[in-house]
């Protein structure tokens, strides 16, 4: 018989997918890809957007990033928006290299997509307790950590965090 030990994923990566979800309820999933090292998050939308309203909800968005950068001393991001629909529902996808990426941005991303989108965007949102924010407090500082080591170690595997039924899951892809 021929087993294949099944290569172990990389730690930080599947903490940082994970955390990321459980902080930000309003991301649907989040994918590394390291040939080009991005991560790609994807927003679930109940309703169809006009491209009309994609192409200025995506140039707001990169507008506001990019500021956000600015303010921050980044420069030369990679930014890509596309717009998926499945009958009544769109997936709204932002693409960001790590490179130039922060929790902070993350964050503006996440309330900027609650704003935009209130009552069409899907969210987990959970009951906050003092236990929750504290936990969340904790995972937003890991988040910070596992992104500088994305930025300085390289990481082989694709891998997707999903959210379903208030549980979140990574895969290998």
């Amino acid at each position: 018989m021929n087993f294949r030990k099944a290569k172990k994923p990389d730690m930080d990566a599947v903490n940082l997918l994970v955390s990321i979800l459980v902080c930000y309820p309003e991301i649907g999933t989040v994918s590394y890809e390291p040939k080009d090292e991005t991560l790609h998050f994807s927003f679930t939308l109940q309703g169809m957007l006009t491209p009309e309203t994609f192409r200025k909800t995506a140039q707001y968005l990169e507008e506001s990033i990019l500021t956000y950068h600015g303010l921050e001393g980044f420069s030369g991001a990679r930014i890509n928006f596309t717009l998926e629909g499945q009958g009544n529902t769109a997936f709204f996808y932002i693409d960001r290299d790590v490179e130039t990426l922060s929790r902070g941005e993350i964050n503006l991303i996440a309330n900027l997509m609650r704003e935009l989108f209130e009552k069409l965007l899907l969210s987990e949102q959970e009951e906050k307790n003092d236990l929750y924010e504290e936990e969340e407090m904790l995972r937003e500082e890991a988040i910070d950590h596992m992104i500088g080591s994305l930025k300085v170690s390289r990481i082989h595997e694709r891998m997707i965090g999903v959210r379903e039924g208030g549980r979140v899951m990574v895969f290998n892809k």
